[in-house]
């Protein structure tokens, strides 16, 4: 049998990249990795070399120095703590429900589904800001205020990772499996454990860590219910550096490449999982 010649011109099309695409590519990452490099670079000199022109481009010697400062200048080590409690807590949480919902948006029929589907979406378009006075007055009648439940209770569930997981349930699930499962008389939480979660785990790993950087990067609403005494890594960072015009700026960058690591560690470990998650719908037969 003759093969076709175009097809296999095509597929190297495809599959092949020529000097340009990595000499673009390597641009783009070195212009994507320079301001974590330079933090690394203004966290090991000091203020006073980060002001001059033109400003040092390689590590200097004050790393340690520097580090010592940041983390007893403000609660470093506890507002560290307290993100990765925050931040572990409102991911698995909204992971969970958002999973939960997005099944039964997108498999389950029930009346008023697109409705209520309408009006999930819809509360994304509400800024934050004008739910602070109503919210810290329900935190203060709980007396919550400067504690770590009036930041995590807000946040256990969010509607874009409910229409994210509607989508993506909508596409990597056929809906002949969940009907197999019902015939053959297994019960919701039965097919949500064994057929619903596998298909979802790409999909989950890709909103677990949408959701992670968000609740960890989070800065408006902590400063409002928290304090430097007990505060997560963006309200410590606040209090860095002296707090005026004239603030030490390799303190304060040090204090971001400390609260950059943990971000940097969390992809580490899932960055092949997310990949996988974002590309699982990509390939259809």
């Amino acid at each position: 049998m003759a093969r076709n010649p175009g097809r296999r011109a095509g597929a190297r099309g495809l599959t092949g990249a020529g000097p340009l695409t990595y000499a673009v590519l390597i641009v783009v990452a070195v212009l994507s990795l320079f301001p974590l490099y330079w933090t690394l670079v203004g966290a090991s000199t000091s203020g006073s070399r980060i002001a001059q022109t033109p400003p040092p481009l390689l590590p200097g010697g004050s790393l340690w120095h520097n580090l010592d400062i940041a983390w007893n200048q403000v609660h470093m080590g506890e507002a560290l703590l307290n993100s990765v409690v925050v931040a572990s807590c409102v991911t698995a949480s909204t992971v969970l429900f958002a999973t939960l919902a997005g099944f039964a948006f997108a498999k389950l029929p029930f009346r008023g589904r697109n409705a209520l589907l309408s009006l999930v979406v819809a509360t994304m378009t509400v800024p934050a800001q004008l739910s602070v006075i109503p919210l810290y007055q329900i935190m203060a009648e709980l007396h919550w205020t400067d504690r770590l439940q009036s930041v995590i209770l807000p946040n256990l569930v969010a509607a874009f990772g409910v229409f994210f997981m509607r989508q993506f349930l909508s596409e990597a699930l056929p809906i002949e499996l969940v009907e197999a499962a019902r015939m053959d008389g297994a019960s919701s939480l039965r097919i949500l454990w064994s057929v619903v979660l596998p298909i979802a785990r790409p999909g989950m790993a890709v909103l677990g860590m949408l959701v992670f950087v968000q609740s960890w990067n989070d800065f408006f609403w902590p400063l409002i219910a928290l304090s430097q005494s007990n505060p997560t890594v963006q309200v410590a960072l606040a209090g860095l550096g002296g707090g005026s015009y004239d603030s030490d700026q390799a303190v304060i960058l040090t204090g971001s490449l400390l609260g950059t690591a943990p971000l940097l560690l969390v992809f580490a470990l899932l960055g092949r999982h997310v990949v996988g998650g974002i590309t699982a719908g990509a390939v259809k037969n």
